[in-house]
């Protein structure tokens, strides 16, 4: 009798609570519905960061001082992470700008001419205040009676010759049209056919040490080297400065408002020419300058005529 009533109050006890629960449901169900949490706001992505670069005209180490510093001053002023990318020669600067993996880039005037025509609205934006009026330098080594140009083309058959990189503005398509307009083909005129050193200050070492007799270069590298007390004047002097042409300059990618925003490259202008030399003169000195001045495509046109004529752009 005892086990019955045991198990006749389990059950009712199972009863009551499965109730229990079927009405509290019910109540629930019926209830007034319960407003969802708002989800957080969605946090605005990061800008990507802005890849700059420049041809690479002198040795790695140099390079990297120069760009670093300069992409620490341009991420401050324009809020944005901005990282310098080395290249391994003047031709891959034009590459890497033409694929989008650089928006801004340091062109000499040729390597500006070659991406600019492939990349229809690239903008020169600033150029350096001496690139207005750049010139190369000719030198010889110290033991050879070569003064001039026209002393040069007398000479130039028991000669050679080497320019910097194949397609840089001052250390071979400029030199390489004032030896034409002497009456000196580089092709032809001289013991070999030029050799090229890739970077201006090896192309003075290679004059130093003998390699070579002659070469063409920056006028800004000489003039470093020089005051470094790097040039032995028992071995190597300069001959020769050219007439005057438009050089190097910032050139920005035709999308880097669409990636940015409205007025990004206008920024990135205004940054360069806002560096001076009472806040940043470690920068420009590395640039070589004093001050980056406006410029615009017009100014460059000759460059790529020259370049025409030379058969370097086609």
């Amino acid at each position: 009798m005892l086990q019955m009533f045991q198990r006749f109050s389990a059950r009712r006890l199972v009863l009551v609570v499965f109730s229990a629960l079927i009405l509290a449901a019910g109540i629930v169900a019926c209830g007034p519905a319960v407003a969802p949490t708002p989800a957080a706001p969605a946090a605005t992505p990061a800008p990507p960061t802005l890849k700059i670069g420049g041809i690479p005209d002198q040795n790695a180490a140099t390079l990297a001082r120069r760009y670093d510093s300069f992409a620490a001053y341009m991420s401050k002023e324009l809020g944005v992470q901005v990282q310098y990318v080395p290249s391994v020669d003047y031709a891959a600067v034009v590459t890497a700008f033409t694929q989008g993996e650089l928006q801004l880039a340091f062109f000499g005037g040729l390597t500006g001419a070659q991406a600019r025509l492939q990349n229809p609205g690239a903008l020169a934006i600033v150029q350096r205040e001496n690139d207005a009026k750049f010139h190369s330098r000719f030198i010889v080594r110290s033991e050879l009676p070569v003064k001039s140009l026209e002393e040069l083309k007398t000479q130039a058959k028991s000669l050679t010759i080497t320019f910097g990189s194949e397609s840089s503005t001052s250390g071979h398509l400029m030199p390489r049209h004032f030896l034409v307009q002497a009456g000196i083909d580089p092709a032809t005129a001289f013991k070999t056919v030029p050799n090229f050193s890739g970077s201006h200050d090896l192309t003075w070492q290679l004059v130093q040490s003998g390699s070579f007799d002659v070469g063409a270069l920056n006028e800004d590298v000489w003039t470093a080297a020089v005051k470094a007390g790097k040039i032995d004047p028992a071995k190597v002097r300069e001959f020769y400065t050219t007439p005057e042409y438009v050089d190097y300059h910032w050139l920005a990618h035709p999308g880097l408002d669409k990636t940015y925003g409205a007025g990004f490259t206008s920024k990135a202008k205004q940054a360069l020419l806002k560096l001076n030399l009472q806040e940043n003169k470690e920068i420009l000195g590395l640039f070589a300058t004093q001050k980056f001045i406006e410029t615009s495509n017009a100014n460059y046109q000759p460059i790529e005529q020259i370049g025409r004529n030379l058969g370097i752009i086609k």
